[in-house]
This record gives structure tokens, sequence and C-alpha cells, in this order.
């Protein structure tokens, strides 16, 4: 698509951007062809999203502007305290849609004899139900705070809803609780605070009748209550809203030298409750008495950040909605395809000496990695297991694989990245539970995070060390490998997994710089690897010969590799992009990008692998990587590139990346007006690249 028309910037905003990829999210919860219980998935997954961005993105801006920079012009053009405004518009905006969506899908549900009910709308059965079931579930785990009794406002948790309860003296109460006459205001007003549970489901079933089903949201089980709530009181509930807020969510780490790393990752968590509010939402029906009241109290800097929305807010829980037992309401099921020649049953470390294995997950099975470390753990000849560690599931695999190790007698080394945001707490969990065990742990490099997915197994093999192990694009997670489409190779390439070992070294001893033969490593490679491979294509361009580059991952806004990739086009080197989320390039301007070419999908899974692709003149040169082109990746962690040197793998990799290029079903054009507009296709010539690709894993076992 030709864009040249729709900026006059040479770069797309990245939080522009990114709000642009999250209404591609919500594209998916308004899509009628998506199952009806899967469309609230995606709500839960769009208001996750946003407030993450909340408290990250915009938060980073916000502090740009109390410090003095609401003047400055970013790159892509826009002034600092403008892109403010414009997010916060924006977000309004896609808020609006995304209630419009949810109130059409509960519609839909109703069809499906499937009932959201209010605390207005349930019969004497559901009423008695509601009663006991917040008696006996609820109320132990609720917070009730009256504001009006306090001198200070308390403080309120983002990851938390509450309702704030405007209060009036209740006569008949106050003449049951008081048998001598007091002199009181009436007709004063008072306000109360509840913390909605989040140890408790949001969504309760409750009694159904005739074969309907009927879920009841937690905070109208609360609001149902509210005169038991306050029983004990003189008072008597007039109403109820929902409020939230958001914190920024960047750590502040305490500079006491005395203090462990792990020490001070777990205070920063401690103290990002307390981060400065960068979102205060509130249910638009909310009285203005009531919400000046909490404006005064609630410290808000910049009025930007305050939103109206609806009667619920924490829509990111609707990614835990009951199925009711309407699977027919959610995706078929997909069970994830083995490896052709790669057995299970046997071990997994003797195939891969004869040859190198890929896994795409979640279209073939994840069981392969597992399989592959519980080996290692209990191979005799095995002398170590080194891996790095960034996000892990809640009841780990991987972990209990590398504590089996240290049962057997293996030297255990593992790089826990404590500061992969929001997932600090659980990292320190595993961290203190595999020290107690003999795991052998590193906490990283000072100023970078690491990113790596990379694990080598030294084998002792007739008196000489062998190297084993894996590259990887994404986390060693076996609860998102269900849900993130991510590449991890299997090898026992000795020279390979000697310069992944060389990682490690450079993990334990910061201070020596390695040399790779052939990794491309962050933050001292990986930007130098690229322009170099660039200029390749660019040469080979310009002297006549087949140049293309074809790149596929998450995110692209480094300017310095944007620039670096208009000139390719320039040159003449055809360019085709799959980028999830952010694009600060701008595509199909005449003299500066026309031989480039954008899109993202946004389906079922979430499209997470980093593919790279180097024509190389009819050579394909073909890359796995944990970077994306972000400065962060780039400059600022400890990332690996990894080159495939198997011909089967190779193949497999520029055929997933066709089929992903093919795609026009869920498949979006990338473009400067972020108009997110779907590529054409009709009933006979749609392609579900996604479907495709399963196809493509079942077809290769025949």
């Amino acid at each position: 698509m030709n864009t040249a028309n729709t900026t006059k910037y040479k770069y797309i905003d990245r939080e522009k951007s990114w709000l642009s990829f999250n209404e591609r999210v919500l594209q998916e919860a308004g899509d009628e062809t998506v199952p009806l219980l899967e469309r609230l998935r995606f709500i839960g997954i769009f208001s996750n999203n946003l407030d993450e961005f909340f408290r990250v993105r915009y938060a980073t801006i916000r502090r740009m502007t109390l410090t003095g920079e609401s003047n400055r012009r970013l790159g892509s053009g826009v002034i600092v305290k403008d892109l403010l405004a414009q997010i916060t518009t924006r977000v309004i905006q896609l808020q609006k849609e995304s209630v419009r969506i949810l109130h059409e899908v509960e519609r839909k549900l109703e069809d499906e004899g499937i009932f959201m009910v209010t605390e207005k709308e349930i019969n004497d059965k559901q009423k008695a139900f509601v009663k006991d079931f917040f008696l006996h579930q609820v109320s132990p785990d609720l917070v009730t705070i009256i504001l009006s009794d306090l001198a200070e406002f308390p403080l309120l948790r983002d990851t938390h809803g509450y309702l704030v309860v405007k209060l009036k003296v209740d006569e008949v109460l106050a003449e049951r609780h008081h048998t001598n006459k007091q002199k009181r205001d009436n007709t004063a007003i008072r306000y109360a605070i509840i913390e909605i549970p989040n140890i408790i489901n949001r969504f309760v079933e409750i009694p159904s009748d005739n074969d309907k089903k009927y879920i009841m949201m937690l905070d109208d089980i609360i609001r149902f209550n509210l005169d038991s709530i306050f029983s004990i009181f003189d008072f008597k509930a007039e109403s109820a809203f929902m409020i939230k807020v958001t914190r920024d969510a960047e750590l502040d780490f305490d500079t006491d030298l005395h203090k462990s790393f792990v020490e001070k990752i777990s205070s920063g968590v401690r103290d990002r409750k307390q981060g400065a509010i960068v979102r205060f939402v509130y249910d638009q029906e909310m009285d203005d008495e009531m919400l000046d009241f909490l404006l005064e109290n609630v410290e808000i800097e910049l009025n930007d950040s305050i939103i109206p929305a609806g009667r619920y807010h924490n829509r990111r829980d609707y990614m835990g909605f009951p199925t009711t037992g309407r699977i027919d309401l959610t995706y078929p099921k997909q069970v994830p395809v083995s490896v052709k020649g790669l057995n299970l049953e046997d071990s997994i470390i003797q195939q891969i000496q004869k040859r190198d294995y890929m896994i795409y997950t979640p279209y073939q099975s994840y069981s392969y990695l597992v399989k592959f470390l519980r080996e290692a753990a209990l191979d005799p000849q095995v002398l170590s297991i080194k891996i790095t560690l960034y996000r892990l599931a809640k009841n780990s695999q991987i972990i209990s694989s590398l504590i089996n190790a240290v049962k057997n007698g293996k030297k255990v080394v593992a790089q826990v990245e404590l500061q992969a945001r929001f997932d600090e707490a659980s990292n320190i969990y595993y961290s203190e539970l595999m020290q107690a065990e003999g795991v052998q742990l590193i906490f990283g490099v000072k100023g970078l995070k690491v990113h790596s997915k990379i694990c080598v197994v030294e084998r002792l093999e007739n008196k000489k060390v062998k190297r084993y192990g894996f590259v990887s694009t994404g986390n060693f997670n076996e609860s998102t490998a269900k849900i993130y489409t991510d590449v991890t190779v299997f090898t026992s390439h000795n020279s390979l997994m000697k310069d992944v070992s060389k990682v490690f070294e450079f993990l334990q001893v910061n201070y020596r710089v390695h040399k790779y033969k052939h990794l491309l490593v962050s933050p001292h490679y990986t930007r130098k690897g690229f322009v170099k491979l660039i200029d390749r294509e660019i040469k080979n361009a310009q002297n006549g010969l087949p140049a293309s580059i074809r790149l596929k991952m998450n995110s692209l806004s480094d300017l310095k590799m944007i620039d670096k990739l208009y000139e390719a086009s320039n040159a003449g080197v055809k360019i085709q992009l799959i980028i999830r989320g952010i694009c600060s390039l701008v595509t199909g301007v005449p003299g500066m990008s026309e031989n480039i070419e954008a899109i993202s999908i946004v389906d079922r899974f979430l499209e997470h692998s980093r593919i790279y692709i180097f024509e190389n003149a009819g050579k394909p040169e073909v890359f796995i990587s944990s970077a994306d082109f972000m400065t962060r990746n780039l400059d600022e962690r400890v990332e690996v590139t990894c080159p495939i040197y198997d011909e089967i793998v190779k193949q497999e990799l520029i055929d997933t990346f066709e089929i992903g290029w093919k795609g026009n079903y869920k498949t979006r054009y990338q473009t400067a007006d972020l108009s997110n507009a779907y590529r054409g296709f009709t009933k006979d010539n749609m392609f579900h690249s996604q479907q495709e690709m399963y196809k493509y894993f079942q077809n290769k076992l025949k």
C-alpha cells in the first residue's frame, strides 16, 4: 500500500503504533468469526495490554513532562505534551469501542443461553445463593474502609478494582445503635471504599434456570450485600461505583551497597505499589459530587490521565471467563504435532548427534524441550547444564528438571533475569528454590537485562567434552508455549555451542568481552552484525544479484535500523516485514521505502518468533533471535541471534515465513495512517496463515 501522502515524517511514533497494535487485538474481539468466549478473552487481553502500556510507556512520557521536557520533539516529529493528550484521546476512543463490543458479545451470549446478570436481576433462589456465597467466600477477604474517618486517603493498588460507596445516615439504624440521643448531622454524606478481592474469580456462576446459565460479576455480588457490610454502622449505602488506578511501574533501585541484588529487586517491587498514578479510571455514571471528592483526595498530577469508562473496569479478568461447559464457543482443540524424525521415546541427545531439529510451538509439541532437559538430568555422562531463564510457568517443569539434575550430581548454572517486568516476584521465588537445592545462579550484568534464550549441556564422550543444546526465540515456559508462536532449534554443532558457552562466561565475568564465530550477541555485536548483513544485500542489489530481506519480529522501532532498511530499499532491495506490534517504519514512500512492505498478523496465537532471512545472492542465510529491532534489544540487553546451518531446518523456516507472508485472513497492513486495514480476501482466495502453518507441520509427517 502506498502511504506517501499520509505522513510528513520518516518515522511513526512508537506509542501510537503500539496503540494501533492493541486496536488489532480489539478487532479480534469484534470479529464475528471468532468464537464468542474467545472474543471475551481478546477483550481481556486488550485491557491487560492497556494496563501495562500505562504502567510503562505512558509513565515514561509522563516523567518527561515532569522533568521539563514537555516541549521536546521526538524522532517521530510529535511534541511530548501533545503526545500525552493524543494518547488519552485515542485510549478513550478504544475504551468506548471495547465497551460496545462487550455489550454486543453479551447479547450474543444470551442467544446461546448464557446471561450476565446484575444484583437487580436475580430471582429469590439466586438471591439466597448470592447471600450465602458472599458470607462464606467473599466477606472473609473483603477490605472495607470508611474514608470519612481517615486523616489520610488510603493507598490504591494498581492491580485491584475498588467500589466507592456513598453513605447516608439511616434513621432506623441510628435509633437501633444509639440508646441515648446524640447530636449528629443526618444529612452528611460519607464515603467508603471496598477493595474487590482478586483471589476470587471475578465471574461467579449462580444457580441456573430452565437450562439457562447465569453469571454474576463479583462486583455485583458485593453491591447486593452492601446493606450487610454497613449494617454495624448508622449508614445505608446509596450508590456504589467502580474505580481503578494505574501506577508507574518503573523500578527504582536502592543504592545501599550492603543489600544483595535480590533484596534490591524485592524492595523495588514493593515500592512499585506506591508509584505515581498515571491513569485514573472511573464509572462515567458516577455523580459529580463523588467524582470531585475522589479527585481531591487521589493524587493525580495530570488531567490527561483521568479516563471515564463503563460500570466494570479491570476487564483483563475476561481472560478467565468461565466456559460454562460450552466448549463449542471456544477455539477447536488443536493438538501439537510431533517433529518428523525426532522420537520422544528415544534419546533426544543421540538423535541430535546426527542433525539439527526445530520445534515450532504451539504447532509442534513443547515436550521435546522438557524431555531434553530431563534426559540431561539423568544421563550419567552429562557433566553440566547451563540455561537462561526469563519468564517461567507457574509450576515450571523446567525448574523441576534442573533441580533433578543437581540431585543427580550435575553442575547446573541458571541465569535468572530478576528484572523481567512484572515477573520479578516469581523469578525471586524460583531463584530461592533453586539456590536451596544447589543450583548455581547468575543474576545478570549491571545495566543490562539478559533476554537470551539459550541452553548448553556438556557431556563427556571418549574423554572429550561434547556440547549439546538449544537456542530459542521464546521463554522456556510450557504455559505460554501453548499460545505463543516460537522457534527452538536443537543442535550438537560443537563450535556453535562453544559460542553459547562463551555467552555464559560473559554473564559470569562481565568485564571480559568475547569474540564469537557464529552468534550475534548484544550489546556488542548484534547491531553491527545486522548492518553488515543489510550492507551485503545493498551491494548485491547494486551488482544486479538477487537481493532481498525478510524479517519477522515483534517490534521495529530503532531509528538507525529503520534508516538502514530505507537505504536498502533505495538500492533496490526487496524487503518484506511481518511485525506483530510496533512498527515505526513508514512503508511505500517513493524515494524512501517504495520497496518495503509490512504486515501484522493478530490471531488465535500470539506471533512471537523472530526469524531473519537474507537472500545472499541466491544462497539464503537464515537466523533465529531473541532480539527485535528495538534499541533496547540491540544495545541494552544480552541477546543472542543464531545462524541456521541445517538445510532442512533452514528450509522449514523459509517455508513458515512464506506461509505467514501469504496470509490475508487476520492479516493487516502496517501503514503510516495506522488504519489497520485488512488484506483483501474472498471465500475463494482466503489464506489463514496460522491454520496453514499447522497443516504444513501435519503434512511433513505424511
